[in-house]
């Protein structure tokens, strides 16, 4: 599992915290960290450093308070409260960061890798730089195959085996883009300038767009 504990903290009271029962101060009071272990099961380090595993889909804990009081105890709520804050990955889930820009993306356990988060998922029509050039090109395919399973019929071999790619990974997803620079003649673009080059999807990166682009030629 690729999720991080989160830091050993106390949180923020709510606006009215006489609200609160007892253990509900303390899960937010007290310093604890979280971290997520897949299949709903999450370790819950508390201030007295003291470790207890919390099964949040059934209401367990391993601590005194619920094994002897059967109590909703403050390991199980704090578990609540860090993903209702989207800190902490929900039952199902997992955290991993995102291909580009390393900040936590939510995704199912069994989910393949690299992931993206919405800012840095690719559609056709954006604008991406190839890592290796610094070329801008306009993205017109998201695949889900991979680039080992993809064939390139000119070069004889497959995204993955090309040469200026073998510093990728061999099981990413595979991007079609075209380059913006395509020339034009009297009869429209030349066909030649508007093939569709595949790469690995973590060859690319996404450009905020404000950067200049190629303008087209006219031969």
């Amino acid at each position: 599992m690729n999720t991080p504990a989160s830091r050993k903290s106390r949180l923020p009271l709510p606006d009215e915290p006489s609200v609160l029962d007892d253990r509900s101060r303390r899960a937010r009071t007290e310093r604890m960290s979280v971290l997520a272990l897949g299949e709903g099961l999450y370790e819950v380090g508390s201030e007295s450093d003291h470790t207890y595993l919390v099964d949040l889909e059934a209401g367990r804990c391993t601590c005194p308070d619920h094994v002897f009081r059967d109590a909703r105890c403050k390991h199980v709520r704090r578990v609540a409260i860090e993903i209702t804050a989207g800190r902490t990955p929900p039952p199902g889930k997992r955290a991993v960061p995102c291909g580009d820009c390393d900040e936590p993306v939510f995704v199912a356990e069994d989910a393949p890798e690299p992931v993206y988060c919405e800012e840095h998922t690719l559609a056709p029509g954006d604008t991406v730089r190839d890592r290796e050039t610094g070329d801008r090109l306009t993205v017109v395919g998201a695949s889900d195959l991979r680039a080992d399973s993809v064939e390139i019929p000119e070069a004889g071999s497959t995204v993955a085996e090309y040469g200026t790619n073998a510093g990728y990974e061999p099981d990413v997803p595979v991007v079609g883009a075209v380059y913006p620079h395509a020339r034009i003649a009297r009869n429209g673009p030349v066909p030649r300038d508007l093939r569709v080059y595949t790469f690995p999807r973590t060859r690319l990166r996404k450009s905020d767009g404000g950067e200049s682009a190629g303008e087209a030629q006219p031969v």
